[in-house]
């Protein structure tokens, strides 16, 4: 018989989730209990008031000290209520917070590919939205939703023991309210799904929106982007208007029969007592009771769209904290030196192989250059190089070990990775600058803007090192932001730098600033250049051509142009590019 690894039911995942905090948990669902208790209580006290002026009992005493009971009852149940809704939100806000850094630790842990396979609304749905969804199964779901469960089951205990056919007649609007519970619940988890697929959808076209709204304005498509746009809110508030409409005369049938405990307890009583088999008073009793058990009934029923939508909240979370991740271990070989080695490295992106038995050898301290056509997989290779991805085939070496066996941090304080499109978080210059190296002190960051070509213009922004550069860096040009990722690339001090098209974006004079800040942070490193501007790299010890996945030649720059191949043919374009621009100058 197969046997594997069943998933969790989402109520035992979640509450698994909650780790050090199960104590808080069971502390908030026994003052819910309380609260309820307190709640209900009273309804015993005004049956015992009704039987006692049934019976003829008329001390004033007696009537007021039932008065105190009730009311301290009913001050139980706000005090019980409150401390234990404070105690569950102070917990699971806790654990909403361990379950969002476990999902970033995890993204920096997966394969880079997997993450960029999802769009950037739908991750930050998923981190936000969601993981908030689970707020209300920690918070309210555990303790109340089981407290408010007790409650009527007490009550119908009671009521059996009081009379059981009375008992019977309190359970037979259940079967009516269930039926239009269960109603409600086919079809439920598609309509929900769909809710789900409208909003990542919605929260995607937002960001594409305004990430690229100038050019939107440039290219004079803001009238079809913002159609997207508002299809796509269409369907968000579609999806919830179709689930709602679909399902409200049932749930509102649901809400009214289940708790409608009189229906049925009237008639039968009264039937029962006209006969002589049950006495009035406990027929009155019976009718406080059944009252009673009203509210914790539609409190329970309240949280049916929550129940019925956990799976899909949580099984949004589970896929990020269950992917698969690039395992490293905790301690491994020491690599020899800072050699870089490729052996018949094979690689696909998404299912399709864009490398082909990729051979490359960087030795310690060599200047080495990937130069090939657009899409050639150049930027693949520096990628697993930096062990942002892993290999499908074949090895990545350092020192003679594979990275594989390295632990992620040791190889990572090896590697400095400048690409073209380098990020900048939303905090000032020198902050950025620092994550090269947390700790670095202000004077180590100024030395390294100093020796990387930007702390003129630093100096020169509103607020110095302090200026906050905005999102991705936005309040910045395409070369500044260059150069302080450089800086912060050469506060890191690695002796592997892999430049990815570093002086892409840059304009001639900033392209030369940059280069003369890339000799500097190079200096007696491991480099590895991938260059569009052939004239950056002629120096190089080897030049690989990478085409079509592949490595299609490789050499010196005189020894590639002596073969007359690839390299040949993209020399002559970027000669040809290059005096047309300085002509244009001229």
């Amino acid at each position: 018989m197969e046997t594997g690894n069943k998933a969790p039911s989402p109520i035992a995942w979640v509450l698994g989730q909650s780790g050090a905090h199960r104590r808080q948990y069971a502390l908030s669902v026994a003052l819910a209990v309380l609260g309820v208790g307190c709640s209900v209580a009273p309804y015993f006290v005004v049956a015992q008031v009704a039987r006692a002026l049934m019976a003829g009992r008329r001390e004033a005493a007696f009537y007021l000290s039932r008065c105190a009971v009730m009311a301290a009852f009913w001050l139980g149940r706000v005090l019980f209520h409150a401390l234990s809704t404070a105690t569950s939100h102070r917990a699971t806000f806790t654990v909403l917070g361990e379950i969002r850094k476990r999902c970033t630790e995890k993204l920096s842990r997966m394969p880079l590919g997997a993450v960029l396979a999802e769009s950037t609304g739908a991750l930050k749905n998923t981190l936000i939205e969601r993981i908030d969804s689970i707020e209300t199964t920690l918070a309210h779901i555990v303790p109340e939703f089981t407290a408010n469960l007790l409650a009527p089951l007490a009550i119908l205990v009671y009521i059996f023991s009081v009379d059981w056919r009375m008992g019977l007649a309190s359970l037979l609007p259940v079967p009516l309210g269930m039926f239009g519970y269960v109603f409600m619940m086919l079809g439920s988890a598609r309509f929900y799904e769909r809710t789900v697929a409208a909003t990542k959808a919605l929260n995607s076209t937002a960001v594409e929106y305004i990430g690229g709204i100038q050019v939107i304005k440039v290219f004079g498509k803001t009238k079809s982007s913002y159609d997207r746009f508002v299809r796509d809110a269409y369907e968000a508030a579609h999806s919830y208007i179709d689930w709602m409409r679909a399902y409200i005369l049932p749930f509102t049938f649901a809400m009214v029969i289940m708790p409608s405990t009189l229906v049925s307890v009237l008639p039968i009583g009264g039937l029962l007592v006209k006969g002589g088999t049950l006495s009035p008073e406990d027929f009155v009793t019976v009718v406080i009771l059944s009252v009673g058990v009203i509210t914790p009934i539609i409190t329970c029923m309240s949280y049916s769209d929550d129940l019925r939508t956990m799976g899909t909240i949580f099984g949004e979370v589970r896929k990020i904290l269950d992917a698969p991740e690039m395992t490293r271990p905790a301690s491994g070989e020491a690599p020899a030196d800072n050699s870089l080695k490729l052996s018949g490295v094979r690689f696909s992106y998404r299912d399709k192989e864009v490398l082909h038995g990729v051979d490359l050898d960087a030795p310690e301290g060599s200047f080495i250059a990937l130069v090939g056509p657009s899409g050639s997989g150049k930027s693949t290779i520096a990628r697993l190089i930096a062990s942002l991805w892993d290999v499908d085939a074949g090895s990545v070496t350092l020192g003679g070990v594979d990275i594989r066996d390295i632990p992620q941090e040791a190889y990572a304080e090896r590697i400095a990775f400048v690409s073209q499109d380098n990020y900048l978080f939303n905090m000032t210059v020198r902050e950025n600058i620092r994550l090269g190296k947390p700790g670095a002190t202000d004077a180590e960051v100024e030395e390294a803007a100093k020796r990387s070509g930007c702390h003129e213009f630093i100096l020169g922004l509103e607020h110095g090192y302090d200026t906050m550069v905005g999102s991705s860096g936005g309040h910045l040009s395409g070369g500044e932001r260059q150069r302080i990722s450089i800086a912060r690339a050469m506060l890191k001090a690695a002796p592997i730098v892999i430049l990815d098209e570093a002086t892409a974006y840059t304009d001639p004079e900033n392209e030369a600033v940059i280069q003369r800040s890339v000799s500097k942070l190079t200096e007696g490193k491991t480099l590895i250049v991938i260059a569009h501007r052939l004239s950056t790299i002629v120096d190089a010890d080897r030049i690989y051509v990478v085409n079509d996945g592949t490595i299609d030649d490789s050499g010196t720059h005189e020894e590639l142009l002596a073969r007359r191949g690839l390299y040949e043919k993209m020399w002559k374009a970027h000669v040809a590019a290059r005096d047309q621009g300085g002509t244009g100058n001229g």
